[in-house]
């Protein structure tokens, strides 16, 4: 699970003249890069919401010969509004959006309707206590896969995804993660240049993400007459750790994994972390604030600083300091200190595109990215920092890979289903599983 996947080197050729065209402003007229195919890719998504609108957008606008063709979501009210959305995207050509209403799948057992339906890829944006299964079943049944983060919610969910990217790797399918800034050409370079040493040897990082309240949770009095507990928990799935895994899993979680990346993924010794909630809320089980100190075994230690909160100051930087200068992400600038200063200049890109660019282009010349071993590493050093958190204990990269804790079951089938959250988590009192 450590493994690092490096691209082949006619993938890394490949990746580097597309890049290296894009600067020079040249346009390919799509991902095949002038490559004729007659083969069309038939799109589905589960997950209709913002993020999975926004991933459709780029999919079809991705690869020249692609359709949508199945959408499912547990409310039909976001299928539709997504649809629209879609529609009135100017860079979408309508003969992309081939949906018939007997594709449009409704429910929470959507997914299976999707990957029934005769797709090529399909994109998976629900909220991720979901993702381990749909996974799953998404390369057992041979889908190339866009995955949003985080990929689980709890350390039994990880082990589903491991197990899938194992299927995904034999099977020679597309994985790729919604970790979008490992596609972003600043992030890239900069990280490119610490692993090269040019700050020297790595002796600290910290990392930010500090901001406002995201998806506050509703007061009980607007919860609609007729509808289940977790029909409630689901329209609300950010307020409860089992569907989001909590604001530092969910959100913070891209600043887990540069961390992650700038120590070549290598995942930590342990860990210690301090939290709670500040903000009394009303429903719903998530910490507003989570601090976490990460140990490798090289003594290199790295913190994460995470809340959510209103009238606070706001920031989402990371600062990793070396022997010989400091690299910094900071107020939109990516560049370097020291015996080596240096500050990005080069192109600019929509990461969330190129994303879904280089995973179509890998998929069309039969060569898929797979970025299956660091998205499981990243997630499960997420749900660790967040576990020494809620517990208040020191927790071992070997402790939260052996943890029993189950917050999101998997065998959910209908709206009837009785799901429990935990209680909210108490540092001190709160028992590791």
């Amino acid at each position: 699970m450590n493994e690092t996947i490096s691209p082949s080197p006619d993938r890394r050729d490949f990746l580097k003249s597309s890049t290296a065209a894009v600067a020079a402003g040249i346009a390919f007229p799509s991902v095949t890069f002038g490559k004729p195919t007659d083969k069309k890719l038939r799109l589905g998504v589960v997950g209709c919401g913002g993020r999975g609108t926004g991933a459709i957008s780029q999919a079809l606008k991705a690869d020249s010969n692609i359709e949508l063709v199945a959408m499912g979501d547990a409310f039909s009210e976001k299928i539709d509004r997504s649809l629209q959305a879609l529609e009135r995207n100017s860079g979408i050509e309508s003969v992309k959006l081939k949906v018939k209403d007997s594709r449009k799948f409704v429910g929470v057992d959507s997914y299976e309707k999707v990957l029934d339906s005769d797709v090529d890829v399909v994109i998976l944006t629900t909220p991720p206590g979901f993702r381990p299964m749909h996974l799953l079943k998404a390369v057992e049944a041979g889908k190339h896969v866009f995955t949003e983060k985080p990929m689980a919610t709890d350390a039994p969910g990880v082990r589903l995804v491991q197990k899938a990217v194992e299927i995904s790797k034999k099977k020679e399918l597309a994985m790729v993660a919604g970790f979008c800034w490992r596609y972003d050409y600043a992030r890239k370079e900069l990280f490119k240049r610490i692993a090269d040493g040019e700050i020297g040897e790595v002796r600290a990082a910290y990392g930010t993400y500090l901001t406002g309240v995201v998806k506050p949770m509703p007061a009980a009095d607007t919860r609609p007459e007729g509808i289940t507990d977790l029909e409630w928990m689901v329209r609300n799935w950010y307020n409860f750790n089992w569907l989001s895994g909590d604001g530092y899993v969910e959100q913070a979680i891209h600043t887990v994994d540069w961390l992650a990346w700038v120590m070549g993924d290598k995942p930590p010794a342990s860990c210690t972390a301090v939290g709670g909630r500040q903000i009394p809320a009303e429903g719903g089980n998530i910490f507003d604030h989570i601090e976490v100190n990460y140990l490798w075994d090289n003594h290199v230690r790295g913190t994460v600083a995470q809340r959510q909160m209103g009238g606070c100051f706001n920031e989402n930087s990371f600062y990793v300091l070396g022997a010989d200068g400091e690299g910094w992400i900071k107020s939109g600038r990516v560049y370097i200190t020291g015996k080596n200063p240096w500050r990005y200049s080069g192109p600019k890109n929509d990461m969330y595109q190129t994303e879904h660019d280089e995973m179509f282009a890998s998929i069309r010349e039969g060569n898929v990215i797979n970025n299956g071993d660091r998205m499981v590493s990243s997630t499960l050093m997420g749900i660790m920092g967040r576990t020494a958190a809620y517990t208040g204990k020191e927790i071992t990269w070997e402790e939260i890979n052996k943890s029993q804790q189950i917050l999101a079951p998997q065998d959910i089938t209908s709206w009837n289903d009785t799901v429990v959250p935990e209680p909210l988590a108490m540092p001190g009192r709160t028992k590791f599983i």
